[in-house]
């Protein structure tokens, strides 16, 4: 009789760890290619975000600093920029407009500051806005400390809610055995504020003593992505695993995504970080990757243009270069898609006012994909 229980242990655990296998390990298939690219805004180095204003031209950010407006075919340099501290993955990062931005003009950026009594840099958010290719009324509503040299894990991207709350996200910045697991610490987190950069009063963690107020879930690695889901509103993140590991995440309330203590990745060097890939009050995430895609930038398709693409997901490949189709059927992935392949290094992706998809690339500039007729 022991025998038997002892078996029929060791099967529900094989068959437990084969669904989870199974789960996330979707092959990634080619995609019918049904569509041409165009580079609509060439002699770009690294774009990194991207937005457009209601007149159709866009705004945007290179990461050495330059915040470019592009209109009728012209590049015009804004000024006023803040100097960024351009270093590795550090520079001029993300931009959105406030969602009434035709009624307030408010323009939100991330960028790697300098400012603070510390050498090196961190990740900053603020708004200004936009008069006469210059940007004035220059507001600092957040900045992570203390400054580190550390060149990496910056984060970072920038999303309303439908409520009006403003989400942000900074990577761990290289310290992953303390920031991402204390909230009394920046790094390793995804940020909600009001769009004024006060903190909502229903934040998380606005009773804890020392806590981050701003701070709104923890345990993330390198978030680089970020989009708000058109069906249920929530803010879905991914994020930079380290070798292997990369993960897609639903942002929930004062919830702990469980880096480093938990991860699907290992180090660099081949060696492991942990053992352990669940644990008890840990969030799961939605999906994973292994081998890590390096992945960058993400929006969901809403977009009568694209009918096969609805609803689903486009994510950016940094390390194979192409953008990948993440085939969604409420919160499970069934399926993944090469679309346009060997572009380049995807910086980022978005879904234009006109209804098409627009592809950031390195060294190349933005790519608008066309459905053919």
């Amino acid at each position: 009789m022991k025998n038997f229980v002892f078996l029929k242990v060791i099967l529900l655990t094989t068959l437990f760890s084969c669904a989870q296998e199974k789960k996330n390990d979707i092959p990634i298939q080619p995609d019918p290619k049904n569509y041409t690219t165009e580079i609509i805004v060439p002699d770009l180095q690294i774009p990194w975000g991207m937005v457009w204003l209601p007149d159709g031209s866009m705004l945007i950010t290179e990461k050495s600093g330059e915040l470019i407006h592009f209109k009728d075919g012209t590049k015009t340099q804004i000024g006023n920029v803040p100097e960024v501290y351009n270093r590795n993955q550090g520079g001029l990062l993300d931009i959105e407009l406030h969602p009434k931005y035709s009624e307030n003009g408010w323009i939100y950026l991330t960028y790697s500051s300098k400012e603070g009594s510390e050498k090196g840099g961190h990740t900053a958010l603020i708004r200004a806005k936009l008069e006469n290719n210059q940007l004035t009324s220059i507001e600092n509503l957040y900045k992570g400390t203390p400054n580190t040299t550390r060149g990496h894990h910056f984060g970072s991207r920038i999303e309303f809610d439908n409520e009006g709350f403003l989400y942000f996200c900074i990577g761990d910045r290289g310290n992953r055995d303390e920031n991402p697991q204390d909230v009394t610490r920046d790094g390793g987190k995804v940020y909600r504020l009001n769009d004024d950069g006060t903190i909502p009063k229903d934040n998380p963690f606005v009773n804890k003593s020392e806590a981050k107020k701003a701070v709104f879930s923890y345990g993330h690695r390198n978030p680089q992505g970020m989009a708000i889901n058109p069906i249920d509103g929530k803010i879905w993140i991914h994020e930079h695993g380290p070798r292997g590991g990369d993960e897609i995440n639903v942002i929930k309330k004062g919830v702990n995504y469980g880096w480093p203590v938990i991860t699907y990745g290992i180090n660099y060097s081949g060696s492991s970080i942990t053992d352990m890939t669940e644990k008890e009050g840990m969030e799961q995430p939605l999906y994973y990757w292994v081998p890590s895609i390096a992945p960058s930038g993400m929006d969901f398709v809403t977009s009568d243009i694209y009918p096969d693409w609805k609803n689903d997901l486009l994510v950016g490949s940094l390390k194979f270069q192409y953008l990948e189709l993440v085939e969604l059927d409420g919160n499970e992935v069934t399926g993944r898609k090469k679309i346009v392949e060997d572009i380049g290094r995807v910086r980022n992706v978005r879904q234009g006012p006109d209804g098409y998809i627009y592809v950031a690339v390195e060294n190349k500039g933005i790519i608008k994909i066309i459905p053919k007729s």
